[in-house]
């Protein structure tokens, strides 16, 4: 079958990937210029890690694997620690592989068949699923038929979007902001992450290898404002961080205001009854995102890519009997991960200094 493609981040690539090996011409689209790399590291876990190596790229996610969250110090407003936090804390194990991100889309990338198509700077403009195929018209203009389509483009799927109607009506907004920016000059082997709170904000920096990122995280009920303009979102962030001088808050405020690449989102859940419609099916963050608290994304989009190409293998390319048994096998993984979000944003962003007290107490008392 041809099929389609929206989206090239993780579940995207691993979609393309598990499909083409079972002999499907794949079709990718993606919005930006050129792969989604930024973002701080991110876990396999659990099952995923057997589906990493059922895809046969296990040694190279290994090569790669770094421990950022190992030597994560919390600090006071001089930059001195107060508590360290274990990975107990976070559901962390010693099995599960934390990478960077960008090394994780390189493995992928470079596993891709060369039959693969990918199209930078288009996306799915409109879907007409007749039953026999989906004619689809792209932001380009191209129009082309495919006989199914899979919407892999994250938290804000434009493909859910024309199939399941708005996100409004699927999200869960869990009350925080993330930013992520590169921070030059600040890199170094070994040396810690430390994280500065001030009452429901963070203001951190995540090192590894030779690269070093500012993360800005803050409290918040929905903001309204267009999660693709870049001067808004550094608007939004000025206005959280700025006038506070303590320890490196305005260093990292800097580095975020000036990154054009910047990560700027909500950390938000999606609900859906239903994966699939017809000929179209979700993946990834645009089926079920759990949000970057929950420390599974990564996994949930590997699982997901995998049992979708697997359950339309064994059904001999029937697309109803192979969505719905996708969908069963992933949905427990899913719910799984969306539940595991839990007391994450108390433990990184205490809304009060006598929370951020009683945390730092209760981390120090963990790790005796």
């Amino acid at each position: 079958m041809h099929i389609l493609i929206s989206g090239a981040g993780i579940a995207g690539l691993s979609a393309t990937l598990d499909l083409a090996a079972r002999g499907h011409r794949v079709t990718v689209v993606e919005r930006a210029a050129h792969f989604r790399v930024n973002g701080s590291p991110i876990d396999i876990r659990g099952d995923a890690i057997d589906i990493t190596e059922r895809m046969g790229l296990l040694p190279r996610v290994r090569e790669r694997r770094v421990r950022t969250s190992e030597l994560i110090r919390f600090v006071d407003a001089d930059g001195e620690p107060v508590a360290r936090l274990p990975l107990a804390a976070l559901g962390d194990s010693d099995d599960d592989i934390e990478i960077p991100r960008e090394d994780l889309a390189g493995v992928l990338v470079d596993a891709l068949p060369a039959d693969a198509t990918v199209r930078f700077r288009d996306s799915v403009d409109a879907l007409t699923d007749d039953g026999a195929g989906v004619d689809v018209r792209f932001a380009s203009g191209r129009a082309e038929r495919f006989d199914l389509v899979v919407g892999a483009d994250g938290q804000h799927s434009g493909v859910r979007g024309l199939v399941f109607g708005p996100e409004r009506e699927h999200a869960r907004h869990l009350g925080v902001y993330v930013a992520v920016a590169d921070l030059p000059g600040a890199a170094g082997a070994d040396l810690p992450n430390p994280i500065y709170n001030f009452p429901g904000h963070l203001a951190g920096i995540t090192r590894y290898r030779d690269r070093a990122l500012a993360v800005l995280m803050f409290r918040s009920e929905p903001l309204d404002h267009d999660h693709r303009d870049l001067a808004a979102q550094k608007e939004i962030l000025r206005a959280r961080f700025a006038g506070h001088p303590e320890w490196e808050v305005p260093r990292l405020l800097d580095a975020v205001l000036a990154d054009p690449e910047l990560y700027f989102d909500s950390a938000s859940q999606i609900h859906l009854p239903a994966w699939h419609r017809g000929r179209v099916v979700l993946v990834g963050d645009a089926a079920h995102c759990a949000s970057g608290l929950s420390g599974r994304g990564t996994s949930l989009a590997l699982t997901g890519a995998y049992f979708l190409a697997e359950e339309l293998d064994r059904a001999g390319g029937d697309h109803v009997v192979a969505f719905e048994r996708y969908e069963a096998r992933q949905r427990p993984y899913a719910e799984s991960g969306q539940q595991s979000v839990g007391t994450g944003a108390d433990i990184v962003l205490p809304p009060t200094w006598e929370a951020i007290a009683a945390r730092n107490e209760r981390l120090r008392a963990m790790v005796g």
